[in-house]
This record gives structure tokens, C-alpha cells and sequence, in this order.
């Protein structure tokens, strides 16, 4: 059994190298084999993937988060444009909005968005979409501009009627830690009306720690306890779904299974 964390921020973990080899590592422990590395800025991008870009089973997305609108970088564009083109960088990302935290004007933010989609459409690769109390104005962007590539939705966090709809775009949806609280019954009541071949998990390490592990800092290790709890919601062996789950990742990164 092999599980796939599609969504983790190395950097944010650990700023030592040795240390972020060591989450690796420790990742590979747990059946955690193939990580997909996040940035939120390209700083973190060129630091993090300087250290891990020959590490087997690491991967890496390069974009500009929300919260770096006010702040994307001189030649950020350029940049983006030629992370694209390196080894085992298979996404873009992650992009996307973010009204809760307020960072810089809206406008600002989807231009920083509407760009990083044209780059991804561009390149021929897919996207990683943050979005936090941006659900409309993320659904009429993408459904307008999502790239031919496809998107995912990470750490989901929408109700089950956003999920019908998105399904008529290019788009899957990723769950991270939070659908294993108790409470979050609207993510619950999501991956029983989402096709199972349309699901990823994901870390979202450091942030959104599974329920067992609560008060810890998350891990991608910690990443198959989100899928125990992804199958009991299913009704399904765990094995089976872990499959399921790695073939759905590699389908959208374009990657071997």
C-alpha cells in the first residue's frame, strides 16, 4: 500500500534542508512515497526545490499564492515561466484566492490569478487552486479559464452543492486533515456526491492536522490517517481506495503510476 500527499509545504515545515530531507524520509516510513512540494512564494520555491529536486518520489509546483499579492517577485512572471520547464515540477501552483485573510484588493487578486491560469494554459500544466471565502468569483474564473491541463480544488473546503457544479469543469477535489473532524459534515456530505476518480488527498502540511494527531505539527506522514478516514466514509477497504487514490494523483500529474 502506497499513498500519494498532493499537497505539502516543505518549506513551512522546516527552513534546514536537513530537516526537510528528514520529513521525507520520515514520509516514506509511513507509505507516503511520492509528495507533491508546495510553494506560497518563489523564494520558498527556489530554496526548497534546490534541496529535495533529486530526492525520488518528490515533486514540485511553482506559482505565487494570494497571500503574496502585494509582493510576487521582480520578473515574477518570467520566473514562474521558466520553473515550469525543470525537472519534476508538474504544476502550477498553488494560485487562487483568498477574501478571509484580505490580502491586498480583490482585483489584485484575481489578476494575480487570471495571469497564473493564462501561464498554466500556456505551459500545458495543471493548477493548484487555493480558495478561502472566494467560492464564486473562483468558480466563474475557472469556468471561464481553467486550463486544458485541469485544476484541483485543494483542502476543500466548499459544501457538496459547489462540488455538483464544479463537476461540469476540468477539476478535481483534494482533502486534507480537516475532513477528518467530526464536525465538518459538510465535507463529509461532499466525497459521498463526488466520483471517487475525481478525489486526491493531501497533507497541507504544516496546517490541518488530522483529528489524531491534534496539537501536533502536521506532517505528509501523517497523510494516510486522512485516508483511513476517507475510506470509512466510503465504506471501503482501505487498500482498495489507497489505489484509487494514487491513480487519480498520477492521472493528474501526469506522472507513471
Amino acid at each position: 500500500m502506497q499513498f500519494f500527499d498532493t499537497h505539502a509545504h516543505i518549506g513551512l515545515i522546516y527552513d534546514d534542508p536537513i530537516e526537510q530531507l528528514r520529513v521525507i524520509q520520515e514520509a516514506k516510513q509511513a507509505q507516503v512515497t511520492r509528495i507533491v512540494s508546495i510553494c506560497n512564494s518563489l523564494h520558498d520555491f527556489a530554496s526548497v526545490y534546490e534541496t529535495l529536486k533529486s530526492v525520488p518520489g518528490v515533486y514540485h509546483a511553482v506559482g505565487v499564492a494570494p497571500s503574496e499579492v502585494n509582493t510576487p517577485g521582480k520578473n515574477w512572471v518570467q520566473t514562474i515561466e521558466a520553473g515550469l520547464k525543470l525537472p519534476n515540477v508538474v504544476a502550477l501552483g498553488e494560485t487562487g484566492l483568498d477574501y478571509f485573510r484580505k490580502f491586498g484588493d480583490k482585483r489584485s487578486q484575481i489578476e494575480l490569478f487570471i495571469t497564473q491560469l493564462e501561464l498554466a494554459e500556456k505551459a500545458n500544466v495543471p493548477v493548484i487552486v487555493h480558495n478561502r471565502d472566494a467560492g464564486k468569483d473562483i468558480f466563474d474564473i475557472l469556468s471561464e479559464r481553467c486550463p486544458t491541463a485541469g485544476a484541483v480544488l485543494h483542502c476543500y473546503s466548499e459544501d457538496a452543492a459547489f462540488a455538483k457544479k464544479a463537476l461540469d469543469l476540468n477539476v478535481y477535489f483534494s482533502f486534507a486533515g480537516n475532513l477528518t473532524y467530526r464536525n465538518a459534515r459538510n465535507l463529509h456530505e461532499t466525497v459521498l456526491n463526488v466520483p471517487i476518480d475525481r478525489i486526491l488527498i493531501e497533507s497541507e502540511s504544516p496546517f490541518m492536522v488530522p483529528a489524531e494527531y491534534r496539537g501536533k505539527r502536521n506532517m505528509p506522514s501523517f497523510t494516510p490517517s486522512t485516508a483511513r478516514f476517507l475510506a470509512e466514509l466510503l465504506d471501503m477497504d482501505l487498500e482498495e481506495l489507497s489505489v484509487q487514490l494514487w491513480k487519480n494523483s498520477c492521472k493528474f500529474f501526469r506522472l507513471p503510476e
